[in-house]
């Protein structure tokens, strides 16, 4: 079991302890309105944890209160875990990033881009250029995600099956090879748009590295970094840990269980697609140990992962003529907000805090998840922060800037 994480003197580190207070007080009038079952906040700063609360339940009908070690689907938070996986192998020379995937899948030669139609009866064109390595790790690949609802080329996604980390039936290669038949939605480089491409990421760490995703996970990342819960399912002995799911329909407003945290959850047994774009679950500590090892420039508690040159460039916006995804997008949905913000490889990156409309630094790379889970690092103020609840779709209550306006209110040096 994960301990629960020391506690400093919020004054210590430059925090005040008050006005940390006040983030749970605020997460509390969600709780009162029975919008959120609970949730988790943590602020560390200096590498020292100023502010770890949980507050409410982790299932609204058991009443079992959420604590310190309890364990959330982080979804598409599995993203910047498999984007550092893939750079780990970069730094091995195993790749360059302006590789085409199709080097490596073969399958993904024969890719075609969208020129009209329907799901069922279409024209396609060549792609201008191959899809690169960096194109999947920018989301600028031409691939999308069947529940954006809102092309032609989505449709077909949900009738082939590929349903990001909810697919079923099949294993990451078939995912990966079935792909390949869908044309994208534009060449690659042309636009941003949210897909599964990090899921090709991660057929792409299992062929250069020939181990499985979970192999390597374990053995490169989780095992050495201490991250004890995290993993694609949750074993028996853990499920009491576990926190229900719950959704709340954006056009329907129909509300209500999702997933129930116990063994008839789907994540009660090892699953045949291991997601790379979002299957994993963690803890609140798991997950903090991995933001302060990239804060920390790659290395924690004397082991190193990669290099702090890789996180800096991975940091960096990889979007062409520095443009914003704002700028670049075609997407229905993003986990965050585009104005203001970059994409670097496998994260969201702060270009202009002022125009992003959101307190905080330039620099600043974050990322969240389906279930309303967020975690952001700013290097300027040596500072991580991490939010865990489990409430789908992310977009239902504006918690994620909210969060940003307690913490960044709680600096007090």
């Amino acid at each position: 079991m994960n301990v629960t994480a020391k506690v400093v003197r919020a004054e210590d580190v430059g925090m005040n302890s008050e006005r940390l207070a006040k983030i749970p007080a605020f997460m509390q009038s969600y709780l009162d309105s029975d919008k959120l079952a609970g949730v988790s906040t943590l602020v560390s700063r200096r590498g020292e944890i100023a502010h770890f609360e949980c507050i409410g339940v982790k299932d609204k009908d058991t009443k079992a209160p959420l604590t310190h070690d309890t364990i959330f689907r982080i979804y598409s938070m599995t993203k910047p875990i498999t984007s550092v996986a893939l750079m780990m192998l970069y730094e091995e020379g195993k790749f360059q990033l302006n590789h085409p995937v199709a080097n490596y899948i073969p399958e993904f030669k024969k890719l075609k881009v969208w020129a009209g139609g329907t799901a069922e009866s279409f024209d396609t064109k060549p792609c201008e250029r191959p899809m690169t390595i960096r194109d999947l790790l920018t989301h600028t690949s031409g691939l999308t995600y069947g529940f954006m609802m809102a092309h032609p080329v989505d449709a077909m996604y949900r009738a082939a099956g590929i349903d990001g980390a909810n697919t079923v039936g099949m294993t990451l290669k078939e995912f990966v090879e079935k792909l390949a038949d869908i044309p994208l939605l534009f060449s690659p480089g042309e636009q941003w748009s949210y897909s599964v491409a990090t899921d090709v990421c991660g057929r792409l760490v299992e062929i250069l590295s020939g181990m499985s995703l979970d192999e390597f996970y374990a053995t490169r990342i989780f095992k050495p970094l201490g991250m004890v819960d995290t993993g694609f399912h949750v074993p028996a002995e853990k499920l009491p840990r576990f926190a229900s799911n719950y959704f709340k329909n954006p056009v329907t407003r129909k509300e209500g269980l999702m997933d129930k945290g116990d063994a008839t959850s789907t994540y009660a047994k090892a699953p045949s697609f291991l997601s790379g774009g979002g299957g994993l679950v963690s803890t609140m500590t798991d997950y903090w140990r991995f933001c302060q090892m990239l804060l920390n420039g790659g290395e924690f508690d004397g082991h190193r992962f990669i290099s702090r040159k890789t996180i800096e460039f991975m940091r960096m916006n990889h979007l062409p003529g520095d443009k914003t995804m704002k700028e670049m997008s075609s997407s229905a949905f993003s986990e965050l907000a585009a104005e203001g913000t970059g994409f670097g490889l496998g994260f969201a990156v702060v270009i202009d805090p002022a125009e992003a409309q959101s307190i905080g630094s330039p620099g600043n790379y974050s990322w969240g998840g389906a279930a309303s889970t967020y975690f952001w690092i700013d290097p300027e103020e040596d500072m991580v922060t991490i939010l865990m609840t489990q409430l789908y779709p992310s977009s239902t209550y504006p918690l994620r800037p909210q969060l940003s306006q307690l913490v960044y209110a709680a600096i007090g040096d």
